[in-house]
């Protein structure tokens, strides 16, 4: 992302950010549903590689695809609101903390990026849960919803649209870790065009799948707990804090716990996360 004077339409991070959630649903969503499920088993699963061959033998493919459509829309609805506010913060910071510098200096990425992800939790936090929840019913003894719809009118009938919310404090914790991700990558794509002869499109590319490495690698515990806390029993909570469900986590998993389902996000993370940030940037260039 550019971070010089230039100043497209306030409207532009929006719109691209729409194109840049459809390519990472559609490049990431397979190996979400094993990190989900990785993350919130009992023993189900040994391994990723068991549970994907799990899932493929008992469910088919569309097992890896179930709760697709909640982050089809939800990624839409994200990234437009992520990356929309991202551009719009980096201006405000620019403007206001460093009007003689001629490009945001990193401290400024970083809180832009702040910024963005405590944002976008409120939209994220919501769409999240239908999809955790989702991605979990294994069988027909465990579904309990048909449907994101289905899912989202049973959560607002028990407990009310509150309800939707019960994860983002959660998804506001996961998200400060975004001072990381657009830190990395103003520090990956300065970098690449000083030191390579990469094309545009190309160091947007690797900056954005490498930049969403290091994101995940600091905010995967984080990422953990959340799921946790989302796919709690909505009539019988056992999480009333969140540091309730980072002392279950630990006492019934020990520090690897915090991993569990790491090695998929992580390979999700770099090709998802670069074709999503390389459309992003391509659509930001038209304006």
């Amino acid at each position: 992302m550019s971070t010089d004077t230039s100043h497209p339409p306030r409207y532009a991070g929006f719109i691209a950010g729409v194109f840049s959630g459809v390519m990472k649903n559609a490049v990431g969503h397979p190996f979400d549903s094993v990190k989900v499920r990785l993350q919130t088993s009992e023993g189900r699963f040994k391994g990723p590689i068991d549970c994907t061959l799990k899932t493929l033998r008992y469910e088919g493919v569309r097992g890896l695809y179930k709760g697709f459509t909640p982050p089809l829309v939800g990624w839409v609805l994200m990234d437009s609101v992520m990356l929309g506010s991202l551009t719009l913060y980096r201006r405000l910071v620019k403007d206001n903390l460093y009007p003689t510098e001629k490009k945001l200096p990193l401290a400024g990425c970083c809180l832009a990026g702040l910024g963005s992800g405590l944002t976008v939790s409120f939209v994220a936090a919501p769409i999240e849960q239908l999809k955790a929840r989702l991605q979990v019913q294994y069988d027909a003894k465990t579904k309990q919803f048909t449907g994101p719809i289905d899912c989202l009118i049973k959560l607002v009938k028990h407990d009310g649209l509150r309800t939707l919310y019960k994860g983002l404090v959660p998804t506001m914790i996961f998200r400060t870790n975004f001072i990381v991700w657009w830190g990395s990558y103003e520090l990956i794509t300065t970098w690449l065009k000083e030191n390579t002869s990469m094309s545009t499109a190309a160091v947007n590319f690797w900056a954005g799948g490498l930049s969403a490495s290091c994101f995940w690698v600091t905010a995967y515990p984080a990422d953990v707990v959340k799921n946790v806390i989302m796919i709690d029993d909505v009539k019988n909570p056992r999480f009333k804090r969140y540091f309730d469900a980072v002392k279950f986590v630990y006492t019934e998993r020990g520090l690897r716990g915090f991993t569990r389902g790491f090695m998929p996000s992580i390979l999700r993370s770099f090709p998802a996360n670069a074709a999503a940030l390389a459309a992003f940037e391509f659509v930001m260039r038209l304006f």
